[in-house]
């Protein structure tokens, strides 16, 4: 584990070959500018029809200088909740399950403590983030220990979902289920606890058997408690300020942060992968390969939220209207490290993913605003 590197000046390099024989021009622009502003590199991919445009800035390895490639794997934080989000809608398809069910159907006495109680929310709640339950990743010394630098210590740590849900429900709830909208990450500990309930296998066996592998994913995977991130793969940073995706003093050290348990996360962020499947999965998804008509019309109605009119999240999918008016449906995800995202349009169409290597002054918004308004 190397600490305290300090960020080169070369570190804000340029788009790759690839991309500076073609367009994109102001992605390519708002990539360097992120790298510049905060992380030490970063890696974004493009798909439009049949085009397709890959740009890297930065540094992958602040000890070696290895720069970004195109199919390096990374940590994807909670993009991995629109694939839990899709297992959940094809259960529903089969009749195992109604998203109406109550959390206590599925899973008696486990959500209930400090005014939670599981048999007044339903599953559809928990996955558009209406259940008010809390979210374990506001916990003080939950943040203490993961995000802030006591991680050092604590990184190879195994969490259990109940564990996770135990300390969740020594909080009291945000609101009263369906009364309003708070992003909790707890929500999708509890929709993987149901989806081993109702198929007798893991949320990751089911997401590799229904996604992963029909759809040839191969550079994404469910670590579980695996610490390492398969090759290829730079490393990834960050300042451990106590709060993820912080602002970071200029001159603050640098951490290591690529290996780590990430049973922390589970259903909420665990998952591996690069942009080239982020891609792939999410033009699948929105052409309907994944989902019926009706499933995939329930996960994009979407909840309104206060005070944010150009933003609304589904189940496991948030919509965003951009400055120039496009509408973009997709992802965003953090984890120790690493911040990343996948935009598309509702037909898939037209999709960006991309990561940064660095969890600290990220404006990653601006690549999606780059790629679809042009500016």
């Amino acid at each position: 584990m190397s600490a305290g590197l300090g960020l080169p000046a070369s570190a804000a390099g340029t788009a790759d070959a690839s991309a500076a024989r073609g367009g994109h021009a102001a992605t390519r622009a708002a990539l360097d500018s992120v790298v510049r502003d905060g992380a030490p590199g970063g890696m974004v991919r493009a798909e439009q029809g049949h085009d397709t445009w890959a740009g890297h800035a930065g540094t992958a390895d602040l000890e070696t200088g290895r720069k970004p490639r195109a199919d390096d794997r990374f940590r994807v934080g909670s993009i991995t909740k629109t694939f839990v989000a899709t297992v959940m809608l094809q259960l529903e398809e089969e009749g195992k399950l109604s998203l109406d069910d109550t959390v206590d159907h599925w899973l008696p006495g486990v959500v209930q403590g400090n005014g939670h109680d599981g048999s007044k929310i339903r599953l559809r709640q928990t996955l558009n983030h209406t259940s008010g339950i809390h979210s374990y990743t506001d916990d003080e010394e939950f943040k203490r220990k993961e995000f802030g630098t006591d991680f050092l210590k604590h990184r190879y740590d195994t969490w259990t979902p109940r564990q996770i849900v135990r300390l969740a429900m020594t909080h009291r709830p945000a609101f009263t289920p369906g009364d309003d909208w708070g992003y909790s990450d707890t929500n999708y500990v509890i929709a993987s606890m149901v989806i081993q309930k109702a198929t007798g296998h893991s949320y990751a066996h089911e997401i590799e058997q229904r996604i992963l592998s029909p759809l040839h994913l191969d550079s994404t995977t469910l670590p579980g408690t695996r610490t390492r991130v398969p090759g290829p793969s730079g490393r990834a940073y960050s300042k451990l300020t106590g709060e993820l995706a912080g602002p970071g003093e200029p001159n603050s050290a640098i951490y290591d942060v690529t290996e780590l348990n990430p049973s922390f996360a589970g259903a909420a962020g665990e998952m591996i992968s690069n942009t080239q499947d982020l891609n792939r999965f999410y033009r699948a998804l929105f052409s309907g390969r994944l989902l019926k008509g009706p499933q995939l019309k329930e996960m994009m109605t979407t909840v309104s939220i206060k005070d944010m009119p150009t933003f609304s999240y589904g189940l496991g999918l948030m919509r965003m209207t951009l400055s120039c008016g496009t509408e973009v449906w997709g992802h965003n995800g953090g984890i120790q490290g690493s911040i990343s995202q996948t935009m598309a349009t509702a037909d898939g169409g037209h999709v960006l993913s991309l990561n940064f290597n660095g969890d600290w002054n990220v404006h990653e918004q601006r690549l999606v605003d780059a790629e679809f308004c042009g500016a």
